[in-house]
């Protein structure tokens, strides 16, 4: 599983600049919440939509890679992923402005989870 491996890798440490950008706010502040400080609700929402769809997808990606899906195409699936989060984070974390990546992050990333699932389903049934 090294190809989900080299992902979960990079997407870790996407996770944890995001996760540094919260707690950087919160020592100013809240230490629970956003107490209404519209930066750090944006950076909270950065955090916690990468915390609900990257497992799931890294795991769809993972069983893939063990079902002997090519690895091209798992490949494609972590890269995709990877612009997906960094148009995503940015958007959400870095700017106010973004529109195009928070829309580019949201499709590429629900595009993802759909190409996932149908592919599973189709390495599922190949296997019967």
């Amino acid at each position: 599983m090294t190809i989900t491996l080299l992902y979960a890798g990079l997407l870790s440490l996407l996770f944890l600049v995001l996760s540094l950008r919260v707690v950087a706010l919160r020592g100013h502040g809240a230490s629970f919440g956003d107490g209404g400080n519209p930066v750090l609700l944006r950076r909270i929402r950065a955090h916690g939509n990468f915390s609900e769809y990257v497992p799931f997808i890294l795991l769809m990606m993972g069983f893939l890679e063990m079902s002997h899906l090519s690895g091209l195409i798992v490949h494609m699936l972590g890269v995709t992923l990877l612009v997906a989060r960094l148009l995503h984070g940015y958007a959400l974390s870095f700017s106010e402005e973004f529109k195009f990546g928070r829309f580019w992050g949201t499709a590429l990333t629900f595009t993802l989870l759909g190409v996932g699932g149908l592919l599973c389903l189709y390495q599922a049934l190949q296997a019967r």
